[in-house]
C-alpha cells in the first residue's frame, strides 16, 4: 500500500513538473534584418519617442556611465541586483534582430525573442495594458532613432534558484494578468485616458505600491507608498501625509513644472520621471493623469491658503526673539530660512517645510536626501536650485530635521536621526 502511495505521488509530481514545463515553454521567434528608419512613419516615430520618455525607458536602460538604452543599470531588489538589458538596435547585444512580434511579446508577456522569461524588473505587468498602436510606435522609435551600441549584458546578482528564468513562469501564474486596458464606462474620457497611462506605460504603481514577499505589487495596498532606490515613494492616495491634500490641479502643476506650490519639487528618483519623462506628454495627457490621480486621492479643489496646516506652518516660520534658542533653530536660521521663508502666503518655488510629505512621512529618508544632496537644475522647478548641505555634520543635519519636525508638524519625533543621516551619507559616498 505504501509503495502504491509513493508511486502515485511520484507520478503526480512528474505530471505536475511536465505540466509546468509545457506552460513555461515558449518558442523562439525568428530573427529579422534590422528595419531601416524609412520603413516607419515619421508621426509613428514621434509618438514612440514621447511614449519612451513617458515610460522613462532610457532611465532604467542606461547605466550611469553608459550609452542611452545600452542597459546594465542596476536595479536593487530584496533578492539581489538585476541589470537592465541592452535595448538598442545592435544586432549582437541588443534587439536589432527582434521583429515587432518579438518586441510586443516581451512587452505584453515578459518573454524575450528566444522564448526565455524576463524578470519582472521589466514592468510587463503594466506594459501589457498598452494598445497595439502604442507598442508599435515604441518599436518604431527604438529601431529608427536609438543608435545601436555594442554592450554585453552584465550578469545578474541573484542567488540560485532565483536566477533561473523558468521560475518566472510560476511567478506569472500567481501575479500576472495579461491583457489590454479596458475602459470604465462609468468614468469620464479624461479619467480613462489617465488610468490607461498611469496603469500602463508610466507604470506609477511599480514605485508607489509596496511589494509582497515574492516581489509582486500588493494589490491590496495599491499606491500606498513604498521604498525605492533608497528613497520613499509617498502614497498617491488620501493616505499621503502632506499637510495639504493633493488635488487634480496640484498633480498637473507638479507633472508639468516639476514642482507644486504646496508640495515642493520632484527630487531623487522622481526627478527624471518628470523632467526627462512625463513632461514630454501633451498637456491633455498630463491633465488626464492628474484627473485619475486626483480622483484616487479624493480631495476637493479648495484654496490651500486657508488650510490650518499652512497657516500654522507660516506662523511657525516667522522670526521670534528666541528664534535661535537651540542648535536646530540656529542652523535653520543660518542655512535654510533665507530660501524657505514664506510670509503671508507660500511662494511657488519656495517650499514650505511644514506641509510637504518629506517632513510628514514616518521615515525621514527623503528630507535627509534633499538636505545632503540639494536640488539640481534638472530637478524640481525649472530655474530653482538648492545647494547640498553635505558639509554639515551628521549631528547638525539631524538637529535641523528634528527642529523642523517638532516646530512645523504635529507628528511624533523621528528616532535615530543622526544614525539615519550617517547611513544615507554613506550611500551617497558609495554611489559616487
Amino acid at each position: 500500500m505504501i509503495k502504491r502511495i509513493l508511486t502515485g505521488g511520484v507520478a503526480l509530481a512528474a505530471l505536475g513538473i511536465a505540466g509546468f514545463a509545457i506552460y513555461a515553454w515558449h518558442p523562439a521567434i525568428d530573427p529579422i534584418e534590422t528595419p531601416t528608419a524609412d520603413s516607419f512613419d515619421a508621426d509613428q516615430i514621434e509618438q514612440g519617442r514621447i511614449l519612451a520618455a513617458a515610460g522613462y525607458c532610457a532611465t532604467c536602460h542606461t547605466a550611469s556611465d553608459g550609452a542611452p538604452y545600452a542597459g546594465n543599470y542596476p536595479m536593487k531588489t530584496d533578492f539581489g541586483t538585476i541589470y537592465s538589458t541592452n535595448i538598442t538596435p545592435d544586432r549582437d547585444t541588443g534587439i536589432g534582430t527582434w521583429s515587432e512580434e518579438a518586441f510586443e511579446r516581451a512587452m505584453r508577456e515578459g518573454i524575450d525573442q528566444n522564448g526565455a522569461h524576463l524578470f519582472p524588473a521589466l514592468p510587463f505587468d503594466h506594459f501589457t495594458k498598452m494598445s497595439d498602436e502604442d507598442i508599435a510606435a515604441l518599436y518604431a522609435y527604438i529601431m529608427s532613432s536609438v543608435p545601436p551600441v555594442a554592450q554585453e549584458h552584465r550578469d545578474n546578482d541573484l542567488p540560485f534558484p532565483l536566477d533561473q528564468r523558468v521560475l518566472q513562469a510560476g511567478w506569472k501564474m500567481l501575479f500576472f494578468d495579461e491583457g489590454r486596458y479596458e475602459a470604465d464606462p462609468e468614468k469620464s474620457d479624461d479619467w480613462n485616458r489617465g488610468a490607461y497611462l498611469v496603469e500602463g506605460v508610466t507604470h506609477c504603481g511599480a514605485c508607489h505600491t509596496p511589494r509582497n514577499a515574492l516581489g509582486a505589487e500588493d494589490m491590496d495596498e495599491i499606491y500606498a507608498g513604498a521604498a525605492i532606490d533608497d528613497w520613499i515613494a509617498p502614497p498617491l492616495t488620501a493616505a499621503n501625509p502632506s499637510g495639504v491634500a493633493w488635488t487634480t490641479s496640484a498633480f498637473f502643476d507638479y507633472l508639468k513644472t516639476g514642482s507644486s506650490r504646496y508640495h515642493g519639487g520632484a527630487s531623487g528618483p522622481m526627478a527624471p520621471v518628470v523632467h526627462a519623462g512625463l513632461r514630454e506628454l501633451p498637456d491633455s495627457d498630463l491633465h488626464a493623469i492628474a484627473v485619475y490621480l486626483g480622483d484616487m486621492v479624493g480631495a476637493p479643489e479648495e484654496d490651500p491658503a486657508t488650510n490650518p496646516a499652512v497657516i500654522k506652518s507660516l506662523a511657525a516660520g516667522v522670526p521670534q526673539q528666541d528664534y535661535r534658542a537651540d542648535q536646530g533653530e540656529r542652523l535653520y536660521a543660518t542655512a535654510c530660512a533665507s530660501c524657505h521663508y514664506n510670509s503671508e502666503q507660500i511662494a511657488a518655488g519656495r517650499p514650505d517645510l511644514g506641509i510637504n510629505s518629506a517632513m510628514r512621512l514616518d521615515d525621514p529618508t527623503n528630507l535627509i536626501h534633499v538636505m545632503l544632496e540639494g536640488v539640481k537644475a534638472d530637478q524640481g522647478m525649472e530655474g530653482v536650485v538648492m545647494p547640498a548641505f553635505s558639509t554639515l555634520s551628521d549631528e547638525q543635519i539631524a538637529a535641523i530635521a528634528a527642529y523642523l519636525r517638532a516646530s512645523r508638524t504635529d507628528k511624533a519625533p523621528w528616532d535615530g536621526l543622526e544614525q539615519h543621516v550617517a547611513e544615507i551619507r554613506a550611500l551617497g559616498a558609495t554611489a559616487h
